[in-house]
């Protein structure tokens, strides 16, 4: 059974809408009216091997702040739905991955609780026209509305590109890896037999 979701959600700041296959190819169709968001959302699919299609409008006249929370929050929505009763999974995974100085460490637990741990001091900075203080509220959101814990270190970086795409890809690899079925049990993976 494919395990795929589309969740909708307007609100007067955003309009958006995502749709997810956790058991894809890699396969994306990213319009957002933020070129460094595409960017990163394509690293997700790809590196996530999820067929992902994200179409978001927003108030980018004011900042891009709304639209960015909002994209992960429906992101979060989506994937949520899309796991289903849970039944098999990997449940926890870690991934770390460089880009050429940067190393991004990302731990995942699909445990159904909400936390997030964000250890990257970056700097109040821009890449491009994209303020990089959103890469924390884009992943809060997630975690927030997926039931996620999710914990983002980084022991080193130089590059502000390089460290923000290599999270993006190592949080790609983790939830890929924690959402995998595992073909030896059939069980939600917790003692108290509900995640």
């Amino acid at each position: 059974m494919e395990r795929s979701a589309q969740v909708k959600r307007t609100t007067s700041e955003t309009d958006i809408e995502v749709s997810i296959c956790l058991d894809g190819t890699g396969k994306q169709e990213i319009e957002t009216p933020i070129p460094f968001l595409d960017h990163m959302l394509a690293q997700l699919a790809k590196h996530g091997c999820f067929d992902l299609t994200v179409r978001a409008k927003g108030d980018t006249h004011i900042d891009f702040h709304h639209t960015v929370e909002d994209v992960g929050i429906t992101l979060g929505e989506a994937f949520l739905k899309a796991l289903g009763d849970k039944r098999g999974i990997r449940r926890f995974a870690q991934a770390s991955i460089p880009l050429n100085e940067a190393l991004a460490d990302v731990v995942v637990d699909i445990s159904g609780r909400a936390f997030f741990v964000y250890n990257l001091d970056l700097p109040k900075a821009k890449l491009g026209q994209f303020d990089v203080e959103l890469v924390e509220e884009f992943f809060q959101a997630f975690s927030a509305n997926s039931g996620v814990t999710l914990h983002i270190n980084s022991p080193y970086w130089n590059n502000l590109h390089h460290i923000v795409e290599a999270t993006f890809k190592a949080f790609a690899r983790a939830l890929d890896q924690a959402c995998a079925i595992d073909p030896r049990t059939s069980d939600v993976p917790s003692t108290k037999g509900k995640l």
